[in-house]
């Protein structure tokens, strides 16, 4: 008789057929290290009763189900702040195969999907596997290349809108003629994200995965760094002419403040994606402090028309819904760049 077949998440994308098919599950020893590949039995489901396949289609979890995925930390204020697990039973962080412990939840998702470590995803050689053996290089930009058109997406928070803010941008460069790159800097591995840039019309993308990181939350700051400029270069090596990039979570969050203090002079433009008229107040305030060349605001402020007036009058910069950028905005953030006739 058949058993139920592992099932592996988006995570393990990068990940070849070949190196899959010669995977094995080994011992649970050794230290835990983000990008580490694992395999874990379904305890008890919570938040998450699916999970997203190497494609993003959603696959549907139940109990003693083995899932293959991988370790790493997960910060998402309207989700989990979880780490990377010091023993077999954790959790479930994403439905891409993020795998770790809830240290703090938010009360909506406060019963997480419960995990126990069966082993190690091993080699033909039993050595340990990890997301780090599939990364690209962090290659400096070819001079012949040169850098293309570069708009970055930040926001205030965590669901602020800068998914559908990154992709309205894309399309909008792509319905007037450019060939743009869509690239997610960081945040948690994600399906869904990728299909929006694509649906939207993405010439090429990449993200923090195709670079070794199952999420980016905890890794070295320098780091993140050179997979921001790795991501522009790859993507315009592959004919993207504009590249849109989207860097998570909010203003407040670590990582994302480091990052926006390296725009200026790499991004020719910036779209902040708020919630309220407050908070895009605030995030346009805090980036023009350090001299990000912002354009304009977006997001879920847009939704409302009397919320659009007040963030309007608050930041004196156009306040953009992603509809409008899409039909052809997108394009005037760069207007006096030599890539826009």
């Amino acid at each position: 008789m058949f058993g139920v077949r592992p099932k592996r998440t988006y995570l393990t994308r990068t990940m070849p057929a070949a190196a899959a098919a010669a995977t094995t599950i080994g011992p649970h020893d050794g230290p835990a290290r983000a990008g580490d590949l694992i395999a874990a039995k379904v305890e008890r489901l919570g938040t998450h009763d699916h999970v997203e396949d190497p494609h993003g289609r959603r696959v549907r979890l139940y109990p003693g189900d083995l899932v293959i995925g991988a370790y790493g930390n997960r910060y998402a204020t309207d989700f989990y702040e979880g780490y990377v697990p010091t023993g077999a039973r954790t959790h479930l962080l994403t439905a891409g195969g993020l795998i770790g412990t809830v240290a703090a939840a938010h009360e909506a998702h406060a019963d997480p999907t419960r995990l126990e470590v069966a082993g190690r995803l091993v080699d033909e050689r039993l050595r340990p596997r990890s997301l780090e053996d599939f990364a690209r290089p962090l290659r400096p930009l070819s001079p012949a290349t040169g850098s293309p058109i570069t708009v970055a997406v930040l926001g205030t928070s965590m669901s602020a809108g800068k998914t559908t803010t990154a992709a309205a941008i894309v399309r909008g460069f792509a319905r007037a003629g450019f060939a743009p790159g869509a690239g997610k800097v960081t945040g948690s591995g994600s399906g869904k994200d990728r299909w929006s840039y694509q649906d939207a019309g993405a010439h090429a993308l990449l993200d923090f995965l195709d670079f070794g990181m199952p999420s980016t939350f905890g890794y070295p700051l320098n780091r993140l760094g050179a997979t921001m400029t790795a991501i522009r270069d790859g993507l315009a090596s592959e004919g993207c002419d504009v590249v849109v990039l989207e860097i998570a979570d909010g203003l407040l969050q670590e990582e994302t403040a480091w990052l926006a203090r390296r725009l200026p002079g790499f991004a020719d433009a910036v779209v902040f994606a708020a919630v309220d008229a407050l908070s895009a107040r605030s995030g346009v305030a805090l980036l023009r402090e350090i001299g990000v060349p912002i354009r304009a605001v977006s997001g879920l402020v847009t939704r409302s028309p009397l919320a659009t007036r007040e963030a309007t009058a608050a930041t004196g910069l156009p306040v953009l819904a992603p509809a409008v950028l899409a039909g052809g905005a997108a394009v005037r953030l760069v207007a006096s760049e030599s890539v826009v006739a």
